[in-house]
């Protein structure tokens, strides 16, 4: 594989449910192994000199999932991050959360505090949990921020580099790379902004199966890339 690497990848991880179901499992279950993934592709990531990793993990429309498995998911998101400490401090990895968190409960946005704060000092890779989030939504909320801030004139004469600093990833590369599993071939609402030139790759296997293998597979694909952003080379 080339040299090339990614700066940041995001991760549209789809496919647990199905994963399950193939196994005769509780939708759960496969949520459970897929969290086996993102600690395999967050080493991988760390390994190969990537500096931002991010996944999808929540979006705005899964709150209208069933009351059961929107409980089992986020309950399943704190143990997770809790117990994914470890990982982050031996990878010297950190970690944040962005998204609506004030949909979120208390204890969640405690927990994420607290790996947030625990994993700070991290210098290779910076994990990013995109939850409760949606590209529309970014994009409205980022609108009435720079709205509410700014003055009439200034906000008419918004460049899009300056309103990129009113969406949650503020400060934060664009994707260069966007992975989806489970071979649907759509973005979901997920970094509208943000993926206007981002490279896509898309791959049948189920987010379950998805480890080091294929995110390396996904990294030598995009090394293939030739990345114009509208010009002519």
């Amino acid at each position: 594989m080339e040299s090339r690497i990614p700066r940041h990848v995001s991760i549209i991880m789809d496919g647990n449910g199905r994963w399950a179901k193939n196994r005769g499992l509780d939708r759960l279950y496969g949520h459970k192994e897929g969290v086996e993934s993102v600690r395999a592709c967050m080493r991988a990531a760390v390994e190969d000199g990537i500096e931002y990793l991010s996944i999808y993990a929540f979006s705005e429309e899964n709150w209208n999932r069933p009351e059961e498995e929107v409980q089992g998911l986020m309950d399943l998101m704190i143990m997770a991050m809790k117990a994914e400490i470890p990982t982050f401090l031996e990878n010297s990895a950190r970690f944040i959360a962005l998204g609506n968190m004030s949909r979120l409960s208390e204890l969640f946005n405690r927990t994420v505090k607290e790996i947030t704060d625990a994993t700070a000092a991290g210098t290779k890779c910076c994990m990013i949990l995109m939850v409760s989030y949606s590209g529309q939504w970014d994009i409205l909320q980022a609108m009435k921020k720079a709205a509410a801030q700014l003055s009439e004139k200034d906000f008419l004469s918004l460049t899009q580099e300056d309103f990129g600093k009113y969406l949650v990833t503020a400060g934060i590369p664009d994707p260069d790379l966007l992975i989806r599993t489970s071979g649907e071939v759509r973005i979901s609402n997920y970094m509208l902004w943000q993926t206007a030139y981002t490279e896509l790759y898309f791959t049948d296997i189920l987010w379950p199966d998805f480890r080091e293998e294929q995110f390396r597979e996904a990294l030598a694909e995009y090394s293939k890339r030739d990345r114009r952003y509208g010009k002519v080379k």
